[in-house]
């Protein structure tokens, strides 16, 4: 969320930060609902005072026995109550109004961010690896025989569309990929592990910015939990409400959880396959850092998510979102691509973003430096991987012409030292 005070100090600074976000004029519509709102606090702070001086008056007017001017002050006192009483109401629904509004306005892109319409207009950072010469034409992750049990049919009898059932070979692969991303992370990235809920109130949603602008891309439960998109909800979330102690910063976290998105927007998209699902795993990264180092968090934390793609021997390219491209609640976003030589391009893995104090300030989570006035925290978030994606890479960058796969090295401790699928299906 955005402080009310910077639009107002500068308006046109902020609508200019807007137009590189395709939104025009923002600041007059937020700034005549907050002039409106301090106007009616006025207006109360003015009738309160009115309604005390009179009530002092009502004494004196007794005590001398001037009846018509008690009468009349207690009369004048009782339409100041009632004066306060609305104007606070109107004051306070002025203030919803305002932070609903401010609630739905994304965040303002950092200055070195690249401007332009959509993903045509990321700016690639680097490249790591090259794309391997398969000596044949290399297949989609569900057309493999090693991938047998990647079963979409049963999935889809059971939950309908944008659903798997992996077993045998392919469930120990996503566990052991999903066991490594942990290992790395937690033992030699300096990440804490944490296992944290899949329903989450309102207010988590709100903290991270998924509502109330997004409500249609998440599920929410008959009795108002929602399922996480993503642990960005709920790591971040830890800290919601409390000021942080300086040298209780930074605080890094890596949570290995269930996903759930409904795709609302993406209708028609990567329909085959297990690259788009409505339920998933992801192992998510989040840190919350004092402002001054968010941004050397920011390169930390896309260098975490590159390592795992580096050891497992997968070619990727790591690419800097441009203005129209960006997320909601991030100011600058490093997406990582891997390749997948199925579709013959590189496709995300991973979305690293630091968010500035936007998020915190909708959560109200501030840290305090030796005694000073609390400042608000910064906070970032990014895949350390994609679970799926990361098991279709490996299938796809590991295949054989004889329909096997081979593994990656780095994986084998998880495997039970087994380094091939065969094109039966099994681990050998």
């Amino acid at each position: 969320m955005h402080d009310i005070r910077t639009i107002r100090d500068n308006p046109d600074a902020f609508d200019a930060a807007m137009a590189r976000r395709g939104l025009s004029g923002v600041s007059s519509e937020v700034l005549e609902i907050d002039g409106a709102r301090r106007e009616k606090i006025h207006a109360a702070e003015t009738a309160k005072a009115e309604q005390n001086a009179a009530s002092k008056e009502i004494g004196a007017a007794k005590a001398r026995g001037d009846e018509a001017e008690f009468e009349r002050l207690r009369a004048l006192v009782a339409d100041k109550k009632s004066d306060v009483a609305r104007l606070e109401q109107e004051a306070k629904e002025h203030d919803a109004r305002l932070t609903e509004l401010l609630m739905t306005l994304p965040n303002l892109p950092y200055d070195d961010v690249p401007d332009g319409a959509d993903e045509d207009d990321n700016v690639e950072l680097k490249r790591w690896g090259s794309p391997r010469d398969f000596g044949f034409a290399p297949r989609e992750h569900f057309d493999l025989p090693a991938a047998r049990d990647l079963d979409f049919e049963t999935a889809a009898k059971l939950s309908g569309s944008r659903f798997a059932v992996l077993s045998g070979a392919m469930a120990r692969l996503h566990r052991a990929l999903a066991q490594f991303m942990l290992d790395v992370h937690s033992a030699e990235n300096g990440l804490t592990e944490t296992i944290t809920p899949v329903l989450v109130r309102d207010e988590a949603m709100r903290g991270t910015g998924q509502l109330p602008k997004f409500a249609e891309d998440s599920y929410q439960t008959t009795n108002g939990w929602w399922l996480i998109p993503t642990a960005e909800v709920t790591l971040t979330n830890i800290v919601a409400g409390h000021i942080l102690d300086e040298g209780y910063l930074p605080r890094r976290y890596v949570a290995h959880t269930q996903c759930f998105r409904s795709e609302a927007g993406s209708a028609g998209k990567d329909t085959a396959g297990m690259l788009r699902q409505h339920q998933f795993e992801k192992v998510e990264m989040v840190s919350v850092t004092r402002p001054e180092d968010s941004e050397a968090e920011h390169a930390r934390m896309t260098g975490c998510a590159e390592g795992i793609l580096e050891r497992l021997g997968l070619p990727y390219r790591t690419i800097v979102l441009c203005t129209g491209d960006l997320g909601f609640g991030a100011r600058r976003t490093h997406d990582i691509e891997v390749w997948l030589p199925g579709q013959n391009t590189y496709r995300e893995i991973s979305s690293v973003s630091t968010c500035g104090a936007f998020q915190a300030r909708r959560m109200n989570a501030r840290y305090r430096a030796d005694g000073g006035k609390p400042d608000f925290v910064h906070t970032l978030n990014g895949s350390g991987l994609a679970v799926g994606r990361c098991l279709i890479a490996v299938l796809e960058n590991g295949q054989q012409e004889d329909g096997s796969v081979a593994l990656p090295e780095v994986l084998a401790p998880y495997t039970g030292g087994r380094t091939t699928i065969t094109a039966e299906g099994v681990l050998a």
